[in-house]
Parts: C-alpha cells; sequence; structure tokens
C-alpha cells in the first residue's frame, strides 16, 4: 500500500543534528517511526521520507511521510463494516469531507458552504496540476466544481501575477494539495485563492500572505514553520498585522517546541490531534497527536513574542502554542489527491499542514471577521463551544500544559477543536 502526507514542519533557518540524521535515514528508506493504531492496540510501523531539502540556506524544507505498511483508521473502520479495504491509489485511505463535517459538527454548518468567502493558501513554489488535481478530488466527493473558469479558483505567483509563476516543486505540490483539498472538504462553496511564493523563504512567503490579503482574502491558511528568532516581531508587523482577516498557522510536526510564525500574536495557531470514531455523543473522540519522540504536534511558549491581550493562562510570560487543534495525525490522515511527482491518485496525509486549513474553513463557515479585529482572538470567547480535548501529550515540559492535554487550555490543542462554527465568530 502506498499513502503520502506531508509531515509538514516546514523548517528555516535552523535544523537540528537529529532531525537532520533522521531525515538521511529516510531518504536511505531506513527511517521508521512506530505509532499506535488509532482504532486498535497493535502497532503499525510508518516510513518517513522527507518530500524536499532545501534549495538553498535560509529556505524552508517540507518534512512529508510515505505510509508503507498498516492501514489508516479509515480503513480501519472500512473493515468494522465489513468493506475490504483496497490498498492502492485508485481510491481514497483516510478521512474525506463527510467525515470531518461530521466529527466537527459542520454538517448543517456546510450547507452555506462559505458562499461569499475568499480562503486563500499560502505555499512555495508552483505546482502545476493544483487545478486539474482539485477537481478530482470534488469530483469524488461530489462538491461543486472549482475552477478558473466558473471564478472560484485562482492561482497567483506572490506579486498576484497569473503568468509568472514560481519554478514547480513536487514536495511543496503535495502540500499545494493537501491544503486545497482540506478547505475544500470544510467550505466547498467558497473562492480558492492559491498564492505561490517564488522560494520558501520567510519574506517570500510573508510577501504572499500580504498579497494574498491585498487580494481580498478574509480567510489565509499557513502550513509552514521554523524556529523562532529575534526578527519575529518584525516579520509580525511585515506580513502578519491585517486585521479582519483569520490568519491560520500550523503549530509544527516535531513535537513540544515553539515555532514562526505559529507563534505570532496576530494569527491562529493549530494545533493537531489523533481522530477516531467512537460510541460517545458526538461519535468521535480526540487526543494530542504524538507519533515519536520526534513527531507529534507543536506547542510551546514563544521566546520573543508578546503575549496577546487575550491570553490569559499564567505559566507563559509571552505569547502561548495553540489557540485551537484539528485532525493531524496520519494514523487517522485524511485523503488528498496528487499527481505531480508521484503516481497519480489518491493520498493519505497527516500533519498540522491537515489542521491549518481546516480551522481556514471554520472561520469561513462562520462569517466576516470584524474590520478591527483579530480572528485568532475568537475561540477565546467562546470555550464552551469547542470539543476539549483532555489526553495525550506531545513530549515533556517543566510546566504541565504546555505539553499535555488536560480540561480547558492546553498548549497541545488550545481550547481544542471545532464543534460547530460558533467557537470562531465575532
Amino acid at each position: 500500500m502506498r499513502t503520502d502526507f506531508p509531515h509538514i514542519r516546514l523548517r528555516w533557518r535552523r535544523v537540528s543534528t537529529a532531525t537532520a540524521a533522521t531525515a538521511a535515514l529516510a531518504l536511505a528508506g531506513l527511517g521508521t517511526a512506530v505509532h499506535a493504531d488509532a482504532t486498535a492496540s497493535s502497532k503499525v510501523t510508518w516510513t518517513a521520507t522527507p518530500c524536499a531539502t532545501p534549495k538553498k540556506a535560509g529556505e524552508l524544507a517540507c518534512n512529508s511521510l510515505r505510509v508503507t505498511g498498516g492501514i489508516t483508521a479509515f480503513q480501519k473502520a472500512q473493515q468494522a463494516r465489513g468493506v475490504t479495504p483496497k490498498a492502492s491509489a485508485a481510491t481514497p485511505t483516510g478521512y474525506g469531507p463527510s467525515d470531518l463535517r461530521s466529527a466537527y459538527g459542520l454538517t448543517s454548518a456546510a450547507a452555506s458552504g462559505g458562499t461569499g468567502a475568499t480562503i486563500a493558501i499560502v505555499d512555495a513554489y508552483n505546482d502545476p496540476n493544483a487545478e486539474a488535481d482539485l477537481a478530482q478530488y470534488r469530483s469524488y466527493y461530489g462538491l461543486p466544481a472549482c475552477t478558473t473558469a466558473n471564478g472560484c479558483f485562482k492561482k497567483v505567483s506572490q506579486t498576484g501575477s497569473t503568468t509568472s509563476l514560481p519554478r514547480s516543486d513536487a514536495g511543496w505540490s503535495e502540500e499545494i494539495s493537501l491544503d486545497l483539498d482540506m478547505v475544500s472538504a470544510i467550505a466547498p462553496d467558497a473562492h480558492i485563492l492559491l498564492v505561490e511564493a517564488k522560494s520558501a523563504t520567510m519574506a517570500n512567503l510573508g510577501t504572499a500572505v500580504n498579497e494574498a490579503v491585498t487580494l481580498g482574502a478574509k480567510y489565509v491558511s499557513n502550513s509552514y514553520g521554523g524556529s523562532e528568532s529575534s526578527s519575529d516581531t518584525s516579520y509580525d508587523s511585515s506580513y502578519f498585522n491585517h486585521p479582519g482577516v483569520a490568519i491560520t498557522v500550523s503549530a509544527g510536526d516535531a513535537d513540544y517546541g515553539a515555532e514562526y510564525p505559529a507563534a505570532s500574536k496576530y494569527v491562529t495557531s493549530v494545533g493537531g490531534t489523533a481522530l477516531a470514531t467512537a460510541s460517545n455523543a458526538r461519535g468521535w473522540t480526540e487526543t494530542v497527536w504524538k507519533t515519536s519522540s520526534t513527531e507529534g504536534t507543536g506547542s510551546g511558549c514563544s521566546a520573543y513574542d508578546a503575549k496577546p491581550t487575550w491570553q490569559t493562562d499564567t505559566g507563559c510570560g509571552k505569547r502561548m502554542i495553540s489557540d485551537v487543534s484539528a485532525v493531524a495525525d496520519p494514523a487517522t490522515g485524511v485523503s488528498v489527491y496528487d499527481s505531480y511527482g508521484v503516481t497519480a491518485g489518491w493520498y493519505t496525509f497527516g500533519g498540522t499542514s491537515a489542521s491549518a486549513p481546516i480551522i481556514a474553513g471554520v472561520y469561513a463557515l462562520a462569517g466576516t471577521p470584524g474590520s478591527s479585529d483579530y480572528p485568532a482572538q475568537y475561540p477565546y470567547k467562546h470555550t464552551s463551544a469547542l470539543n476539549d480535548v483532555t489526553s495525550g501529550n506531545n513530549g515533556t515540559c517543566a510546566t504541565s500544559y504546555f505539553c499535555t492535554a488536560g480540561s480547558g487550555y492546553d498548549g497541545p490543542t488550545g481550547w481544542g477543536t471545532p464543534e460547530g462554527v460558533s467557537g470562531f465568530t465575532s
């Protein structure tokens, strides 16, 4: 069976020796992490294969993971219904739109589908098959067509050009496919604006964020991040200070530790969970996503960014990550259609690169943010309208809630996951 998913902690500046060693093993086909199956006590071995390496110093690297053994939670559920899972790229092996809407109480909210909203996806490099792959995903799941021709889909460079696009990159194309499919799953009637930065530096990706806002997007999803630095506060003011715009950012995929731009006080930082069906009233259950000692959702206390006024936790004097969360565990991953650089077909993806666009889609369903608001504060005003995730951890830490889930706010999952759209309204 072959199922791909980006382990989308896209790093810039500093990559640890341990990480580099893991990546080297993975490139040789030797990097593995043992993950407990979401619906059984047995163990499943996942093989980690980086999707790309930095093109030059200062660029980000996307870390995607390809499953070469075991089955996903979606396939386990198929087995429970007496359906034999098909181990090929011909059919989905991860959660689809109806699963995600059910899990997050969006079945009725999705009826409006985000009509009138424009959700921007910011990524690096060009995916030449983005529109065609998106069409395959939406057609399979019965979602309305979203094309350039009908005005629903638009792809531009960081300068807004529709013709002068960056060079193509297979690894980032996987990321783009994941992002486009997740906003489609949650807000199928929203328009989608894909803004492609010319390279994976913070300066170029930040410029792409600004372009997305200039072109009218009120919701901007970012699935990249890396080491914090003393420059982050200047990046805040240059790229992420956009009142009236819901900007979501992945919290990271390398376990406990703060990343930027998730640490920006102007964005909604999105952690990751493992999502599985359950016999409770909700029908689903979630725990903190942690695959291994080096793979799981990010969280932590920023070293540089000031604490936004709406954060009131007392253990961290600066910005705390995360605000909210959604599914990110590859073992309970989402289905994505991708064809650039791989055999065209269905792959299962995980990482907080799945959770960030999901939350962007929820914001779009919730309605246009107040013109002077920073929408990251909305969940803090409606904490009872979220699914509180109370179990699991993403590592060890001196202050328990920085890395361990519990009742109420915690770093790995924030205030929790969506239960409808009320937690994301002004």
